[in-house]
């Protein structure tokens, strides 16, 4: 039985992993939920601090810049570098 359990909890595991599979952020647009959601290690605080450091020096132009941001270094951005995009930004017309 404890096999059955085992085997069953490692289904689920791969199932949980394969519906976040194939989703990207573009930290250029994403919204704080967007980014708490696809981002592993970024919380509300970090989420909001990606926004701001966003309006104040404008786009990001590569997703090492992320380690810019005040709470954000290499290993959060290297954990998630396969999701993160950085596609144009259109200005507000």
């Amino acid at each position: 039985m404890k096999f059955i359990k085992n085997i069953l909890f490692a289904v689920l595991l791969s199932c949980a992993a394969l519906a976040t599979a194939g989703e990207s952020v573009n930290i250029n647009t994403a919204d704080a939920d967007t980014l708490m959601k696809i981002l592993k290690g970024v919380g509300p605080a970090k989420a909001e601090a990606i926004i701001a450091y966003r309006k104040q020096h404008g786009p990001f132009k590569s997703a090492e810049q992320l380690a810019e941001v005040s709470g954000i270094g290499e290993k959060l951005v290297a954990m998630n570098r396969e999701v993160i995009t950085v596609g144009e930004v259109k200005p507000a017309r």
